[in-house]
């Protein structure tokens, strides 16, 4: 086994805006692991505040290069465990190279990775658009500029339920709502019935991660689904999620990968919680990891590539919502890269 990577500042479309910040550059690692003469390709994107800086993936890496080499790679679920005791506190990392693993064994069995999982790419579900947090009118604008059967609002404002009305004025879509944990409980039950007026499907972590009695509260009281993020990050928090969320948002750069997300979309399922799927503004790399597991979940907010103005990579099609892969082997994607420095 060999192993490259290479680093990205992927320039957004428009300055992405949520209740934790904004940024105008999602920066990404991009990982390739070649066994036998095939090459396997795989991604995570650095978020600020879960203090994995691409730089910090590109450390643990250097460091444990040789033994990340020297793995008698047979599958990829073998590969990860591996893994994740190799690397224990950096899951981005793994990610990246669990995504490339399992992009490499679609290519040695030479079918795409939806396939050698048995799923129905009929059933598959659409993704939304996101909308970050902006003044009104800009948010208004960039609705308009995408028409789009379903989009998630960033909210986290003194203004959210204005933000909301106006978007609804200007379109007939699904409007799912993320909090990213901005609000507190009586603000979140003075909200919520007000959202449902407004035609909102879902909302998406309303209270902060670890405020699990007043989710119990909410979940009782809210007249629409509530999904976990921040308090769903790893396999042991699904169960956690019972009783008090409706559905889960798996990340898979957050949980560390295709290995351990198909794990808990089965724990998910068990404990009748809906399931969606959520990105972390991947290029195409990490978005065709995504794009496989779509038979297997209830919704999904994929958007990265259509949020981005560079790209890395070719092989997914996206038309008014619907995601269609490559019919070729493992992430049916073709790695193309950008003007940046190659590591070996």
């Amino acid at each position: 086994m060999k192993v490259q990577y290479w680093s990205y500042q992927l320039k957004f479309r428009h300055p992405f805006t949520i209740s934790k910040g904004t940024k105008t550059h999602q920066p990404t690692l991009i990982v390739e692991l070649e066994h036998m003469g095939i090459k396997g390709y795989g991604e995570a994107p650095a978020i600020a505040y879960y203090n994995i800086p691409v730089e910090k993936m590109i450390a643990d890496l250097e460091e444990k290069k040789m033994f990340v080499e020297k793995f008698a790679f047979t599958d990829p679920e073998r590969y990860w465990h591996y893994l994740h005791h190799l690397i224990p506190n950096n899951h981005f990392l793994v990610c990246a190279l669990d995504i490339a693993a399992w992009d490499l064994y679609g290519k040695m069995k030479k079918k795409p990775l939806y396939q050698l999982w048995n799923g129905d790419i009929s059933k598959n579900p659409i993704t939304d658009y996101t909308i970050g947090i902006d003044f009104i009118e800009k948010m208004v604008a960039k609705l308009r500029e995408k028409p789009w059967p379903i989009y998630k609002i960033k909210v986290g404002t003194a203004d959210d339920i204005a933000i909301v009305k106006a978007l609804r004025q200007n379109t007939d879509a699904i409007l799912r709502v993320d909090a990213n944990a901005a609000w507190d409980l009586a603000t979140a039950l003075q909200l919520i019935p007000q959202l449902k007026e407004l035609g909102v499907e879902l909302v998406e972590q309303p209270l902060a991660k670890d405020n699990w009695e007043g989710m119990k509260v909410l979940y009782k009281e809210s007249p629409l689904p509530l999904y976990a993020d921040e308090a769903c990050v790893y396999e042991q928090d699904v169960e956690k999620c019972k009783d008090h969320f409706h559905g889960i948002n798996i990340k898979l750069t957050k949980c560390s990968g295709i290995t351990p997300a198909r794990r808990m979309i089965s724990k998910a399922r068990e404990l009748d919680l809906k399931v969606m799927l959520g990105c972390m503004n991947e290029s195409t790399v990490g978005s065709a990891a995504m794009a496989h597991l779509l038979p297997f979940i209830d919704q999904v907010d994929m958007d990265g590539p259509l949020l981005l103005e560079e790209d890395v990579a070719t092989g997914l099609t996206y038309d008014f919502g619907k995601v269609t892969c490559s019919d070729q082997p493992g992430l049916g994607i073709t790695f193309t890269g950008l003007q940046a420095s190659e590591h070996k």
